[in-house]
């Protein structure tokens, strides 16, 4: 198991009032994305736990990418990873922002 862990200033804390959100299931084959409410500011945390070796580059791309598209300021986002491609994760990622802006 790899773990790894980015931090990111967006450019704005992400909107909306829920605490926490869960998108995906690990056990699929696929991967989920767990988000917490953690600050109010626009410091973005992303941890990452993978079974699947040497691929930190592309996380980082696919968080950098995730960061840019969507502020996600004031999140702490745990990913749990059951090897996804990376559109599954951008997609999980996404999916998960919609929830914590949902009311």
């Amino acid at each position: 198991m790899e773990t790894y862990e980015f931090g990111h200033e967006a450019t704005s804390r992400l909107p909306g009032t829920r605490t926490s959100a869960i998108a995906g299931v690990v056990a699929s084959g696929n991967l989920e994305v767990l988000l917490e409410r953690i600050a109010d500011g626009a410091r973005c945390e992303i941890t990452v736990v993978t079974p699947v070796s040497g691929f930190e580059p592309m996380w980082q791309a696919v968080v950098q990418d995730f960061v840019e598209r969507h502020a996600p300021g004031g999140l702490r986002i745990s990913i749990n990873d059951g090897g996804a491609r990376p559109d599954t994760v951008s997609l999980r990622l996404a999916q998960g922002v919609r929830l914590m802006t949902t009311p």
